[in-house]
């Protein structure tokens, strides 16, 4: 009789065991997934940021040079006041400030967008849907950098012509 209870209670210590095995497996497979997860994020998190550092660094460089043509800019002001030169040349003048000041203005648009944006990607549910989101402003970011890059080329070339006549060579 003794062996009779040892054995049905060896089957049911058994059966328990076979009943615990899957939940305590889907809690384990559960937590895997929650940490693979959280890496995920953090993997975009840190990409984000690296997003953010990047453009803030090329921003800083935009405005430098910018800053730069400023400079430029009034010094041949200043030049054309002193030699009194032909009103033509005052019109390019003010026309290229007005340039450089569009070309300011544009960069802080897009700067703002790009914070913005880089809000909404953030915020995004979806991992894969927030690297592409995040992959896009990467690519649209070079695409402004490299249209910022040809507008200072275009200003500066303006700003070398406009420097010539009054007798100094261009940079």
């Amino acid at each position: 009789m003794k062996a009779f209870h040892a054995s049905a209670l060896a089957a049911f210590a058994i059966s328990l065991y076979l009943i615990w095995l899957p939940a305590e497996s889907e809690a384990a497979a559960d937590q895997i997934q929650e940490i693979r997860e959280e890496q995920t994020k953090s993997r975009q998190q840190q990409e984000i940021n690296q997003t953010r550092q990047r453009e803030q660094l090329d921003q800083l460089q935009r405005d430098q040079q910018l800053h730069q043509s400023q400079q430029q800019l009034d010094q041949l002001k200043q030049q054309q006041s002193l030699r009194s030169e032909s009103e033509q040349q005052q019109q390019q003048l003010n026309q290229t400030q007005q340039r450089l000041d569009q070309l300011k203005n544009e960069q802080q648009l897009n700067r703002l967008k790009t914070e913005l944006e880089l809000n909404r990607i953030q915020r995004e549910q979806n991992p894969s849907r927030q690297k592409e989101q995040l992959r896009q402003l990467q690519i649209e970011q070079q695409m402004n950098l490299l249209k910022d890059q040809q507008n200072k080329l275009q200003l500066q070339q303006n700003l070398n012509r406009q420097l010539t006549p009054l007798g100094r060579r261009s940079p």
